[in-house]
Parts: structure tokens; C-alpha cells; sequence
């Protein structure tokens, strides 16, 4: 892969001259439309101009799906959670996320005021690339999923800056997809590393309710009035 390419996105606006960004990363087999309709219902009057990044992932071979080509993050190769992500597939999405982050910073939206979002997939990535963080983000954001490769994670964890985001993470008590208990898991584990995490089950599948955008919706406006930017 060359770095230098960036990934595909959809681009949402709340308003001009944007101050605050939120990356947002769907599940395997969507792409970057998947999340645009929430922007309306998450976002609230009040709230500073926000905007919002829905890039596509990459086409590969799913391997738990019979091999078919899709939208993926990266490889799952075993149902097993602790086997499930391909190391080399989160690596180079890690990077291409790192480098939307970058052209955010370079539109003139620091990383301190860009948030890091996923579902599913793309909230592992979300996870996988937020606790490696040597400058930090404004929050991450999880929604019904896990940290992938979370032994090697906890050990890679040094940087007291990476462990200043607040983390969001949600999941539904009767999710098939990824069980709830994964989620327990990862919190847990998070919070143990010394992560700020708020923590929220639903009752619901492997998908996002209304309560759930209430209460993300919460969140984001404690930190928005926790920072102000004028």
C-alpha cells in the first residue's frame, strides 16, 4: 500500500468553518454511507460546527465468509474474538486512519478536537489505533465491539497522553455478532490500562438504538463544554 493514498470518504458539515472533526468508520461489509444519516440525529443545537468524515475501507477477502470480497477493515479468519483479527490488515488500516487523522490536522482541525468513531469493524480499528496514540484525540468513540489483539495492546500501552481520551463504548445486550461479554471484556481491560470509559449496554442486537444516540449525544457535549474553542 502507499501511504500517501487516502481512503475515500463522505464528507458532512453541521456548519461553516468546521472546528471540531468526527472520523467515523462503519462495519465489515458497509461502507462510508452507512453512518451519514445519524449526523442529524446525534448533533444538537448549541453544538460548535462540527465535520463529519465517513471514509470507505478497502475491498479484500473475508476469510469467515467464504473468502467473498467486501468492505473490510481487516481479514477475519476465526469466529474465535481472541484469533478474530488479522494483524497485518489492522496495521495498515490503523495507517490509513492515521492519515485521515493527519489531513484533518492539516485542514486546520487539530487532533485535540477530532474524535475517532466505528461500529462494529470499524470500532475495533477504532480502538486498535486510539490506545496507540502518542498525541490524543478528543474521545473515541465504540460502538458493538472489542479491542482486537487486546494482550499485545495492553502491553504496547505507555503513553500517558494516549490514556487522556475519554472512550465511549456501547454495545447490545443480544448482540450474535459480537457478544455483549466481549464488550464487558474490553472495557474492563481499558479501564484497567488507565482509560477515562463510559460504558453502556442496550437492549438490542448488533446495531444502534435511539438511547444510544441520547447518550453519546451526552457525551459529546460534556467534552464540548469541557473545551470550549470560541
Amino acid at each position: 500500500m502507499d501511504a500517501i493514498d487516502l481512503l475515500e470518504t463522505i464528507e458532512e458539515e453541521t456548519g461553516p468553518d468546521p472546528r471540531w472533526s468526527v472520523l467515523w468508520l462503519h462495519g465489515l461489509g458497509a461502507d462510508g454511507h452507512d453512518f451519514v444519516p445519524l449526523v442529524p440525529e446525534l448533533v444538537r443545537p448549541g453544538w460548535p460546527s462540527m465535520r463529519f468524515v465517513f471514509p470507505h475501507a478497502p475491498v479484500r477477502a473475508v476469510t469467515i465468509n467464504a473468502g467473498m470480497r467486501m468492505r473490510a477493515w481487516y481479514d477475519i479468519r476465526d469466529f474465535d474474538l481472541a484469533n478474530r483479527a488479522d494483524a497485518e490488515g489492522v496495521a495498515v488500516s490503523t495507517a490509513q486512519v492515521g492519515a485521515l487523522l493527519d489531513r484533518e490536522h492539516a485542514r486546520g482541525i487539530p487532533p485535540e478536537r477530532t474524535f475517532l468513531a466505528g461500529f462494529s469493524q470499524g470500532g475495533a480499528i477504532t480502538l486498535a489505533a486510539g490506545v496507540r496514540r502518542t498525541r490524543p484525540l478528543a474521545g473515541l468513540v465504540a460502538l458493538s465491539t472489542y479491542l482486537p489483539m487486546a494482550h499485545e495492546a495492553a502491553r504496547e500501552i505507555a503513553s500517558e497522553q494516549a490514556k487522556s481520551q475519554p472512550i465511549f463504548l456501547a454495545h447490545g445486550e443480544a448482540d450474535p455478532v459480537i457478544p455483549v461479554q466481549a464488550g464487558v471484556a474490553s472495557a474492563g481491560l481499558l479501564q484497567q490500562m488507565g482509560f477515562d470509559v463510559t460504558w453502556k449496554t442496550y437492549n438490542m442486537p448488533h446495531a444502534v438504538c435511539p438511547e444510544e444516540i441520547r447518550d453519546l449525544g451526552d457525551w459529546f457535549s460534556r467534552i464540548f463544554d469541557a473545551r470550549p474553542t470560541g
